[in-house]
């Protein structure tokens, strides 16, 4: 009988959950063009007065893409590196709040190596704030290739004043076409809000999930220490694939990718009696999913552009979910990794689509363990407003915590420069707590309008960055404070994420005693160690 009135209630809330999408999709509607150009027609070379030329090289129209008039923009050899742009101004009043798709088809023929990878060529918005500027683009630009699509996405700031569209060359020397420009913007979605019965967390009877995400190759002994020592009651487990060792391709094998698959889970179960053992719950995270995560041109997966990827998706998790079903070990499964869907191929299925039905088919094989979904693209904390919760019962949404990158990430991603602090001003931005919290609180009304579990997969700041340590936590102050299950990047993977290691960039080694990252980690991992110790006590 309870069964039965389980599977009722279970079936009201999908559909009242589908019921909120359509309400959703038809409050957001299609995207709003705000830019589309082909230069072409009788009036291209007139309409090209009206975008701005920058630099000293030559720009003009000739022919190019299918045979018609397009934006060429060369900086000469004989002068040496420089920059030569064109730019455009953009009608921000229509575009506060959104997020922008900015697509151009693109050919360049001997653009020389850049000296940053934002340098080359250019797909670039500049959006202007009243606390600074924001530079998105499409980078890692050069070299001759031809035509091809590239794409970017960006959220712009409600309180943005001005954006302009940059198309060119920047500090290096070689010739780029641009045609097809189109820029359209999606509003966030206003679903009905949800209100009623608690929050599905997966974890009833613990207050916190606080944890780490953890390398594909951790012991057992790894883990008596995150999970015995510090007190840990979380791993992310990585369903991680390097680079096949002289096959580059070799994700898209698919009888390749299900032989690395099986022998991935037959070592995650290797681990479970240890984790069960320390006391960790786990998460089964797809780091690599059917195609590979390696970007094709226009910033796009493989799994968004070839069907077979896709349902073998869907075969995957039909899987996953068998072997674990009925698993107290583990608490959910995250279905794809910063899944990057901004251009999808003719007939497949989008990001939101996909995930729905991989939601929708474990679901019907396991009716317990968590449903862990990032939006796309990339998991962003800022991308969540424009993801509609998923018609699937049991859905925790997940994002990651990187921001700002120049300064997380400095000294890892080419080009970031070393030295930038926290707090302080990066990218002409005043980060601090205050800055962190205004940009979550996307998160926050997530939460509480749609009355969702959010759980950050991932957040770190690289060892060596002045101020690591106040970054994380402020960080995880913002967490807890939300009531977010959180998992920090990462546990003994790279060293440069390692709160055991020195900030010395060099060390090679762990520190001889905990560094301030480490303490703040365990110090939060204790509060774990406390809820069993009371719960244990109460039950004597």
């Amino acid at each position: 009988m309870r069964a039965a009135m389980r599977d009722a209630s279970h079936l009201r809330l999908s559909v009242l959950l589908c019921l909120l999408i359509c309400l959703m999709d038809r409050a957001c509607g299609a995207p709003e063009v705000i830019l589309q150009t082909g230069f072409e027609g009788p009036q291209a070379a007139q309409a090209l007065t009206s975008w701005r030329t920058s630099g000293n090289g030559l720009v003009g129209l000739a022919i190019g893409f299918q045979g018609k008039p397009s934006l060429r923009v060369e900086q000469p050899v004989a002068q040496g590196a420089g920059t030569t742009t064109v730019s455009i101004p953009l009608p921000v009043a229509r575009m506060r709040g959104t997020r922008v798709n900015v697509r151009a088809m693109i050919r360049a023929e001997a653009v020389a190596t850049p000296p940053q990878v934002y340098n080359g060529v250019k797909l670039m918005l500049v959006i202007v704030t009243p606390s600074g500027r924001q530079y998105p683009a499409r980078m890692n630009l050069w070299g001759t290739f031809d035509w091809r699509p590239e794409a970017f996405q960006a959220v712009i700031p409600s309180d943005a004043t001005e954006a302009v569209l940059v198309l060119g060359v920047e500090q290096t020397t070689g010739t780029a076409w641009f045609d097809d420009v189109r820029v359209t913007a999606v509003r966030p979605y206003a679903g009905t809000p949800v209100t009623s019965g608690p929050a599905y967390t997966g974890h009833a009877g613990i207050p916190r999930l606080r944890g780490a995400m953890v390398s594909p190759d951790v012991t057992a002994d790894d883990l008596r220490v995150l999970g015995g020592e510090w007190g840990a009651n979380l791993i992310r487990y990585q369903l991680y694939w390097v680079t096949p060792e002289g096959r580059p391709d070799g994700w898209r094998d698919l009888a390749a990718y299900d032989a690395w698959l099986d022998g991935r889970l037959n070592y995650l179960d290797s681990l479970l009696p240890a984790c069960r053992k320390y006391g960790l719950h786990v998460v089964v995270d797809l780091h690599t999913p059917p195609g590979g995560n390696i970007l094709l041109p226009g910033y796009v997966w493989p799994l968004f552009q070839e069907r077979r990827y896709q349902n073998k998706f869907l075969q995957v998790w039909d899987r996953i979910a068998r072997r674990y079903k009925g698993n107290k070990t583990v608490w959910g499964y995250d279905l794809a990794n910063e899944p990057i869907p901004s251009d999808v191929a003719e007939g497949l299925m989008d990001w939101h689509a996909l995930a729905t039905r991989a939601a929708q088919l474990v679901r019907r094989i396991d009716p317990e363990h968590a449903i862990i979904v990032e939006p796309g693209p990339g998991g962003g904390y800022d991308q969540i407003r424009f993801f509609a919760p998923l018609p699937v019962r049991g859905i925790v949404y997940s994002v990651h915590m990187y921001e700002p990158g120049a300064f997380t990430m400095q000294g890892v991603t080419p080009g970031l420069p070393t030295g930038v602090t926290y707090p302080g001003t990066v990218q002409e931005v005043y980060w601090d707590r205050a800055q962190m919290e205004k940009s979550l609180q996307t998160v926050a009304d997530y939460q509480h309008h749609y009355h969702v579990a959010i759980y950050i997969g991932e957040f770190s700041a690289v060892r060596w960055a002045p101020g690591a340590a106040q970054y994380l936590r402020d960080a995880i102050d913002i967490f807890e404070k939300n009531g977010w299950d959180w998992s920090y990047h990462a546990f003994r993977e790279w060293q440069g994420w390692s709160v055991e290691y020195p900030s010395a960039p060099k060390a090679t080694r762990p520190a001889p005693t905990p560094t301030d990252r480490e303490r703040l980690l365990r110090a939060w991992y204790a509060k774990n160690r406390k809820v069993h110790a009371n719960r244990e006590k109460s039950t004597q």
